[in-house]
């Protein structure tokens, strides 16, 4: 899968954490998206982010290693994966088009 591109919507869920906010984990790993390099977008539930696939599965990788770097003991992830080899296509095209819809 070295050249395949990818949309990936993920939440990362620290657990066991002394409150019940999170905001100040999921800021540190909006710096590590920041630092990626990869296109990215933060939401009220999750972050998406697209690149290539192997670059985007590294990268939720090293968000969990850092949530254990900062103390956390579990962490659980839900992923949606999305491919498209028929175009290129990013996370902002899709809402587009459905926008475009809407105001017809």
């Amino acid at each position: 899968m070295v050249d395949l591109k990818c949309n990936a919507d993920f939440c990362l869920i620290p657990m066991g954490t002394e409150s019940p906010s999170v905001s100040n984990y999921i800021a540190e790993v909006q710096v590590l998206m920041h630092g990626s390099g990869l296109k990215y977008s933060m939401h009220s539930a999750g972050t998406t982010v697209e690149g290539p696939w192997d670059q985007v599965m590294e990268l939720i990788g090293k968000a969990h290693e850092l949530m254990h770097k900062l103390g956390v003991q579990r962490v659980q992830t839900d992923v949606r994966i999305g491919t498209r080899v028929d175009k290129k296509q990013s996370f902002e095209d899709k809402v587009t088009a459905v926008e475009k819809i809407l105001k017809e």
